[in-house]
């Protein structure tokens, strides 16, 4: 009897564990899976045009965003100044990133600043105000007229390499499933997907800091004893209350901030995973409480008021792509036109630090150009890049990061992924000549040697 009773819990426990692999099995076969030719992961400044492109020339494409937005910087990190698309009194960047910027200028009723003066090394005369809500707006509609399906509140979790493209495991809001895909644009800005993939990434020991851009409102600062305002500011930076990097430029910055422009800075903030991220952020918020506090305490502007604040501080450098060349500031600030280039960029070497930013101009009459092989990481296939995390120095990376590069490094991508799904390649190996005349006829500017 007891031997009987022992074979019949072996048994048992036989048929428990064999209904638990099955029900593991069934649960891992359940799970809903899709297929597109191309996937665009990031939805900010470069993925967005990287989508337009790729689905305007035929793919199937998905966009996935792990926020609810698109736009990037120019929407959520609260710099609604998309420079720079002219250098030297042309321009030299166009294409679906310009075609956006026109039409939130337009249906803004704003006005262009007049690109006819070759303002040179004044760059900042050339930018260009948008309505940053209105961008977001047109950016999705952008996308849903050109067939893009978008996915807010997503993000990869796995990237298996298959024959033929990818196998992506994407998790949100109450989903999983997995896209098959031909093609990776890589836009998070981090580099995240090279990584879940397994190439090289890099960075530098000590980051760019970040900023939370916000907006304040109730002080004048022509009413201020400037002597009382040092004397209250020396007196709350030795307290503590108030910290150098609060306002870099000063308390005249802090009382007439506005959107878009950097008065502090967040050290080491970083962007590449979930806790740095929030780090960031809530370093951020801390500094504006300082800064709020403080200004409300100087005579006369008791009255301040807190009128606007970015939801997340915006970073503005974390991982780079180990690519198959590596864009130098001196190839930057030279105007070096390589081969292979498919887009330009201009502005200044931009390097945030912690005491502030010094700029360096290109030289005379110089006009940066992107290489494709910067796009595309090492050993990789049927994956590029584009956004910030280009490969190149982190001098170079501070003029290449700006939104109008960022653009036309995504239309790019976009017409690589086209061209490598149509003829069955991967990015490295797709005939330029096609890239350039895709990349023309949807309004871009290539460089020519």
């Amino acid at each position: 009897m007891k031997k009987y009773k022992f074979q019949r819990i072996k048994l048992s426990a036989l048929i428990a564990l064999c209904t638990c692999l099955m029900s593991f099995t069934s649960n891992k076969q359940s799970i809903p899976y899709t297929q597109t030719d191309i996937l665009v992961i990031g939805g900010g400044t470069s993925g967005t045009i990287a989508a337009i492109q790729a689905a305007r020339i035929g793919c199937s494409t998905i966009l996935i965003e792990a926020g609810s937005q698109l736009g990037g910087t120019m929407t959520t990190g609260g710099v609604p100044f998309p420079g720079l698309f002219h250098a030297w009194g042309k321009q030299i960047i166009s294409g679906i990133g310009w075609e956006l910027v026109k039409e939130t200028v337009e249906m803004n009723n704003s006005k262009m600043p007049n690109f006819s003066k070759p303002y040179g090394k004044a760059h900042w005369r050339h930018q260009i105000k948008i309505n940053g809500y209105l961008y977001a707006l047109l950016a999705e509609e952008k996308c849903l007229q050109a067939g893009v399906d978008i996915h807010y509140y997503e993000i990869p979790t796995q990237v298996k390499k298959i024959a033929d493209g990818w196998l992506v495991t994407i998790v949100g809001k109450g989903t999983e499933y997995i896209i098959k895909t031909r093609q990776i644009i890589d836009c998070t800005g981090d580099a995240a997907v090279v990584a879940l993939a397994g190439y090289d990434r890099l960075k530098e020991e000590v980051p760019q800091p970040g900023t939370l851009m916000f907006e304040m409102e109730g002080c004048d600062y022509k009413t201020l004893d400037e002597k009382v305002v040092k004397q209250r500011y020396d007196e709350a930076i030795a307290k503590g209350t108030l910290l150098k990097i609060d306002s870099y430029n000063g308390v005249k910055a802090m009382t007439q901030a506005r959107p878009g422009l950097s008065v502090q800075h967040v050290l080491n903030a970083n962007s590449s995973t979930s806790a740095l991220h929030t780090k960031s952020n809530i370093e951020g918020r801390k500094s504006l409480m300082r800064i709020l506090r403080f200004i409300k305490s100087l005579p006369g502007c008791e009255n301040a008021r807190l009128k606007g604040m970015q939801p997340e501080t915006a970073v503005r450098e974390s991982y780079r792509i180990d690519g198959l060349y590596q864009i130098t500031h001196e190839d930057y600030i030279g105007g070096r036109i390589f081969e292979d280039a498919l887009s330009y960029s201009y502005y200044p070497i931009d390097l945030h630090v912690e005491e502030g930013v010094t700029p360096k101009h290109l030289v005379d009459s110089a006009v940066a150009t992107v290489p494709l092989r910067a796009l595309i990481p090492k050993k990789s296939t049927n994956m590029i890049v584009a956004g910030r995390c280009v490969s190149s120095d982190q001098l170079a990376n501070s003029a290449l990061r700006v939104q109008a590069s960022c653009m036309g490094m995504g239309q790019v991508a976009g017409a690589v992924a086209g061209v490598a799904c149509k003829t069955n390649t991967s990015p490295a190996q797709v005939p330029l000549n096609e890239v350039r005349k895709i990349l023309k006829e949807h309004g871009a500017i290539v460089p020519q040697k």
